[in-house]
């Protein structure tokens, strides 16, 4: 099974190299932590909804830390879409790494008062 970095994923964002970022996390952990232009299908959905996906292109799958990504890539190759990579690290990784920032819809309460005063409330 092929894995990408979190810092992979960001060159190919900025390239606007053609992929499809799959989300195979639950709708409520993507509420609270998303990447930008990511498809959500939780992973229990994948195999049921694979008419959704694409074989002609490069598909990155994504969830909290990895392990999730890494089944569910398997599970892909081994259904022909030899083109799913895993996010190694997945969004833990890229909020670390590339968007500390990052959170649902922005910036959270406490994130924005920190950017605000410097501190917490």
């Amino acid at each position: 099974m092929k894995s990408i970095t979190v810092e992979e994923l960001k060159e190919r964002q900025d390239s606007r190299a053609p992929f499809l970022l799959l989300d195979v996390r639950e709708p409520s952990e993507v509420a609270a932590n998303s990447i930008a232009g990511s498809v959500n299908i939780p992973m229990n959905q994948v195999e049921r909804r694979l008419r959704e996906l694409p074989k002609d292109r490069e598909i990155v799958v994504m969830c909290q830390a990895g392990g999730r990504s890494a089944r569910v890539t398997a599970t892909l190759n081994g259904l022909g879409y030899k083109n799913a990579v895993n996010l190694t690290g997945g969004i833990a990784a890229w909020s670390r790494r590339i968007a500390p920032s990052a959170s649902a819809g922005g910036s959270s309460l406490s994130g924005l008062w920190k950017k605000l005063f410097g501190k917490n409330s």
